[in-house]
């Protein structure tokens, strides 16, 4: 009740939002009076047909790393992409956005597919780097993307609804995608529920949902010290406040893996956690006998609820402290959480079409020591976000983790997640199938 309150607030207010970008290809799919319906045959054959050059393109993303916000040749090779698969393209969008919109020849429901395109920050990194460096998979989630556009534009006569495919610059900075929501994606272009994939330290070939859950948010806090032993104080409060985490950071390939099975156990370690990181930031004088430092806190909860009780223990540590001062710039960015319904439809959709072992699901919030912006899309429309495995057989699991210098995903992974998600996103924008339920299917068996 609330979400569709929230929604027809938005829809409302979105004639008032202002003027800015021209939404090309806006507007309902045709209407032939009939009955549309993707084969799943033809999804797969047009899948084989555009894989190799999928893989070529994601080599490509891969050499030319741009940082969040600096997008520009990435969203240039984008729009040439969509272009030429037909698509009408929008490119600035929320700085270099790209959003390309494809109708179908049928009637039916407006549903997205979103792609995020930045590179990792050096700082972020793990071990830290020289440069950005597409370490977390941006790169294959671009060439995904492309690939269910183009399969999609070649069955456009049997392509039900409107497919919008949303590509996002700046999810590492967790504000790419409130940008392009801004700038008015969902509202003006009235998307009824969007839907994205990420690489995970999963085997290649198989889909980890996120039925209930999804990533944790984000607090952060500044505790700033005073007084002549300062510089001294900041150093064991920043150890105070880091030992209220209840999981500590992976070193080692054994903790990675550890991990990975935690968030597949029910009621496991991961079921309620406190992941903290504490920085001791360099004194600054402040005059003969005063001194002053700060700790930079940053810190993800699970459940979400929990951010209070976070805030109250790290107050609770400071004070003692002589000249404590404990400030907390902003509200929590918002965990993401994922609609149980949507979810559980998604993993009967992939045994459906690619088997019954190629779906398993998570049963806490992963991983615990990233974010992720698709929480704000999730926050306005129904969707789903799901774990695409892209570590290869034999492979070391810092292979598949994200954010690790050694990052290398199984490219077949490539063509693996667009036959998945060219399916799903015909069979939602199909008439017969709604948010809330339905028997309808827009793909049709072999």
């Amino acid at each position: 009740m609330e979400r569709a309150l929230a929604r027809r607030t938005l829809l409302a207010g979105a004639a008032a939002a202002g003027a800015g970008t021209v939404w090309a290809g806006a507007g309902n799919a045709v209407a032939d009076g009939g009955r549309g319906a993707v084969e799943r045959t033809a999804v797969a054959a047009e899948t084989a047909r555009v894989e190799r050059a999928l893989i070529e393109l994601r080599r490509d993303l891969h050499r030319h790393p741009e940082a969040p916000g600096q997008e520009r040749r990435t969203a240039a090779v984008v729009a040439r992409e969509l272009r030429a698969a037909g698509l009408a393209v929008t490119t600035g969008v929320g700085g270099h956005g790209v959003v390309g919109v494809l109708r179908g020849s049928w009637p039916g429901r407006t549903v997205a597919y979103r792609a995020d395109m930045d590179a990792v920050p050096p700082t972020d990194i793990v071990g830290t780097g020289p440069a950005p460096a597409h370490v977390c998979g941006h790169d294959v989630h671009t060439a995904v993307g492309i690939g269910v556009a183009r399969v999609l534009a070649r069955l456009r006569r049997s392509l039900s609804g409107t497919a919008v495919f949303v590509f996002q610059p700046a999810e590492e900075a967790l504000s790419g995608a409130r940008a392009l929501i801004d700038a008015g994606v969902l509202e003006r272009l009235g998307i009824e529920e969007i839907h994205a994939l990420h690489c995970g330290p999963f085997p290649v070939g198989r889909f980890v949902g996120t039925a209930g859950y999804g990533m944790p948010g984000q607090d952060k806090a500044e505790v700033t010290l005073s007084g002549p032993d300062a510089r001294d104080a900041v150093r064991r409060l920043a150890a105070e406040i880091g030992a209220l985490a209840t999981v500590a950071a992976p070193r080692t390939p054994e903790d990675l893996e550890r991990l990975v099975a935690d968030a597949q156990t029910p009621d496991g370690p991961l079921a309620r956690f406190v992941a903290v990181r504490a920085t001791a930031q360099e004194v600054t004088a402040q005059g003969a006998t005063a001194q002053e430092a700060t700790v930079k806190v940053s810190c993800r909860c699970w459940p979400p609820e929990r951010y209070a009780q976070v805030r109250e223990d790290i107050r609770r540590v400071a004070v003692p402290y002589a000249g404590a001062g404990v400030r907390f710039p902003a509200e929590p960015f918002p965990a993401m959480i994922c609609p149980e319904y949507d979810a559980r439809l998604l993993a009967r959709h992939l045994r459906r079409t690619l088997g019954r072992d190629t779906v398993t699901e998570l049963r806490a919030a992963f991983p615990p020591f990233s974010g992720e912006d698709f929480a704000l899309y999730l926050d306005r429309v129904p969707g789903t976000y799901t774990f695409l495995g892209v570590r290869p057989p034999g492979g070391s699991i810092t292979a598949s983790y994200p954010h690790f210098p050694d990052f290398s995903p199984d490219e077949r992974a490539i063509g693996i997640g667009v036959r998945a998600m060219a399916g799903w996103i015909a069979e939602r924008t199909h008439r017969g199938q709604s948010p809330t339920g339905g028997s309808g299917s827009g793909v049709r068996g072999d």
